[in-house]
């Protein structure tokens, strides 16, 4: 008996992509088994969005990774309802939360470095990739004074800003859940912010997004993102004056090594 479907000539390229591509047609529309991947896709985007992030947990997965107590805050916005709501609650701590900051500071001084994890619009990024980045980070910047581990829950980019500028930190670093997409619910993303202050814009950051084990992996991200902490710092600036070079310095340094050890070949086989 013939078969009634036909070889999509894209399913070789489907196996190389998450994106929707080669779904396949019946009649007019979508296969059943298409619709309902689709229909699992978004269900797991919108868990995410809703998906508390567990802040005690996140804290003993650092102690457990021989980090120190983490510093927990929460924003203005009470619940995850009004979060959602009302963006500019996210971006403001709550009256505790500022207390807090200010009394670490006072007692540790001032900060090259201060790091953010907040859930944002997906808690499950956070829970699986913010520390392994922080972890692959931290051997890149030993020589830098780094504020303790800030976990701030209901948290948007620019909370990061006022909790920069409560610990006196030269450099605020913000890992927190990306919009969730189709296929990719747990995507985090990173905000670099020089000189952190109320007021801050989107164009004074730069931003390393996609980190996931599926796109741009913690280790990954963290060399790049240690090439940026190191350019801000020297460079006393971030955001759209700051681009990413990162990638092309790799490249000078393996030329390098080659012209190099072409040099030593050469000096081997010419005894004079």
């Amino acid at each position: 008996m013939s078969s009634l479907t036909r070889p999509d000539p894209w399913s070789r390229l489907a196996a190389l992509t998450p994106a929707r591509i080669a779904l396949g047609r019946a009649g007019s529309s979508l296969p059943t088994g298409a619709v309902l991947k689709f229909d699992v896709a978004h269900a797991l985007a919108r868990d995410a969005v809703h998906q508390p992030l567990d802040l005690a947990a996140l804290a003993e997965e650092w102690r457990a990774a021989g980090g120190a107590d983490a510093v927990q805050v929460r924003s203005r916005a009470g619940d995850r309802l009004t979060y959602l709501q009302r963006p500019d609650l996210g971006r403001r701590l709550d009256a505790a939360s500022a207390a807090r900051l200010t009394a670490q500071t006072d007692l540790s001084g001032d900060f090259d470095l201060a790091i953010v994890l907040a859930d944002g619009l997906s808690a499950p990024a956070v829970q699986r990739h913010a520390i392994p980045v922080v972890q692959a980070l931290l051997p890149h910047l030993d020589d830098l004074c780094i504020a303790p581990l800030v976990l701030a829950e209901q948290g948007r980019v620019a909370l990061g800003d006022e909790i920069g500028a409560l610990l006196r930190a030269s450099l605020v670093l913000m890992l927190l859940g990306e919009r969730p997409g189709l296929s990719a619910p747990d995507s985090l993303g990173a905000y670099l912010t020089f000189a952190p202050q109320l007021g801050r814009r989107d164009a004074q950051r730069n931003c390393v997004s996609n980190i996931r084990n599926d796109g741009l992996p913690p280790a990954a991200a963290a060399a790049r993102l240690a090439w940026l902490i190191r350019e801000a710092l020297a460079r006393r600036l971030t955001g759209v004056e700051l681009k990413d070079e990162s990638e092309m310095r790799l490249v000078a340094e393996v030329a390098s090594t080659a012209t190099q050890s072409q040099a030593n070949r050469q000096d081997r086989a010419d005894p004079t």
